[in-house]
């Protein structure tokens, strides 16, 4: 399979598609044109995207920019599966403004640099997580798998070029493993979960939220959580002569996205139903990766972990021939966030702290929630709110009491990021603390390796676990 050719071809009509950019971007007298890109399906965009949209936030803030401008704003949104058709708008001059993930967003800047009229910067940041674990690998419940050796000479689907590609290709070489040693195919991510739950293929490696989703269908496990010390994020690039003509529709949509930001963090619930409703996603996996705790920490700074990230990145992408060079200094501009944080820009930058924290006090153990490396949630079938736990082994007394539950939340023991409790492989570890007896693992590997070095525990599943309080 040469990835090569396709990435570059991909790239290479986008580079056609330059020729119109100038007739595309055109505006009748008065009007000027608002092109917004986003991934409705990629829920880690929301801020930029779905969320801001639902709100009606960017047109509020248009609204507010054309009483002082005198101009007629015309805004259209564009909804992509992934990022590169995204930049090949872009490039063509169809879109002005457009979120995608850490890898496509660089190739965005690099390719975009060859044309002076369509020029990119990296102007915010939708959400990331620090570990790499929007990115993950599943496979079929009925698979014998339980580490990454064991998908030597299996075939997987990703999307080639992307994150989670570049991620797979990261936890093979951690595996001793390389590409060639198993058969990619490179497919976008719905017909991925397709071809993995009708068995056409032995594994998934994909961003958020496919993987999450196949487990909470019931469907497949996790195979590895995504964990390779790189961070990942999702990001928003803006056309520099667009932006330098129209700055005030830069600040906002900046604004819009603070806001968005602002009502996901005061109303997640809402506004995961909300995202789910507009996608047609189970809200429940909307709510695992962007509720409090959630796999995404969402933030709109650009930090230097962010950059480091995009940095470590590039060669992955110069060896596909997606990209030849990036200069990171003139792609990233963060000036315009400094206008709209002001004084409070660097410290917000500074700080890696989830702002969305889960809380409250738990009823059944009669602990304050408070460690992020414990707190649960337990989603409860027909309410519109949410119950808290200190621990997974007290989110399991709370579930052992009665009621339907529509999901549990729990941090996974190794890694701290979140799973579904129900889907989760359980260690009961009766030497622990009487509050933390039962423990949660997103994977086998992890649980069997957490069992072996503690004498006395034993892996169990989640019936077993619940059955045990």
């Amino acid at each position: 399979m040469n990835t090569n050719r396709k990435i570059g071809a991909a790239f290479a009509i986008g580079a056609l598609l330059s020729t119109t950019a100038c007739a595309a971007a055109g505006a009748e007298d008065g009007v000027v044109p608002v092109a917004v890109g986003y991934q409705s399906k990629t829920i880690n965009t929301v801020t930029a995207g779905t969320l801001m949209k639902e709100l009606g936030l960017f047109e509020e803030h248009l609204d507010a920019a054309a009483e002082k401008t005198g101009e007629t704003y015309d805004l259209t949104w564009h909804d992509f599966a992934s990022g590169p058709p995204l930049t090949a708008e872009m490039i063509a001059g169809k879109v002005h403004i457009g979120s995608m993930g850490d890898f496509p967003l660089s190739v965005n800047g690099a390719k975009t640099a060859e044309y002076d009229d369509v020029k990119t910067s990296w102007v915010s940041v939708t959400g990331y997580n620090l570990s790499g674990s929007l990115n993950q690998i599943v496979v079929p419940n009925s698979s014998d798998a339980t580490t990454l050796t064991d998908l030597e000479g299996k075939v997987i689907s990703t999307s080639l070029g992307s994150t989670a590609h570049g991620n797979l290709v990261s936890a093979l070489a951690a595996a001793g493993l390389s590409p060639d040693d198993v058969e990619l195919l490179g497919q976008d991510p719905p017909v991925g979960v397709t071809a993995l739950e009708s068995d056409q293929v032995d594994a998934l490696a994909q961003f958020v939220p496919f993987p999450q989703r196949v487990i909470f269908s019931g469907e497949g496990r996790l195979l590895h959580d995504g964990d390779t010390g790189v961070p990942t994020f999702h990001g928003v690039v803006a056309s520099d002569a667009y932006t330098d003509e129209h700055p005030e529709v830069l600040q906002a949509f900046l604004a819009a996205q603070q806001e968005a930001e602002e009502f996901l963090h005061e109303h997640p619930l809402e506004a995961a139903m909300m995202v789910a409703e507009a996608t047609g996603l189970p809200p429940e996996v909307v709510y695992l990766y962007n509720g409090p705790n959630g796999a995404v920490t969402f933030d709109m700074t650009i930090k230097d972990v962010l950059v480091g990230a995009v940095e470590t990145g590039l060669p992955f992408l110069q060896e596909l021939g997606a990209l030849e060079t990036l200069d990171l200094d003139e792609f990233v501009d963060e000036d315009p966030l400094r206008e709209r944080y002001g004084a409070a820009y660097e410290e917000t930058k500074a700080s890696l702290a989830n702002p969305s924290a889960i809380t409250g006090h738990d009823e059944i153990c009669d602990l304050d929630v408070a460690d992020p490396a414990t707190a649960s949630e337990a989603w409860p079938a027909g309410e519109e709110s949410t119950q808290v736990a200190a621990t997974p082994t007290c989110l399991l007394r709370l579930v052992a009491q009665g009621g339907e539950y529509r999901a549990l939340y729990v941090p996974d023991t190794s890694s701290g990021n979140r799973i579904f409790g129900e889907h989760a492989t359980w260690v009961s570890d009766p030497s622990a603390d009487e509050n933390a007896t039962l423990l949660p693992f997103g994977t086998v590997a992890d649980a069997d390796a957490y069992a072996i070095e503690h004498a006395g525990s034993q892996v169990i599943d989640y019936q077993t676990a619940l059955t045990s309080v």
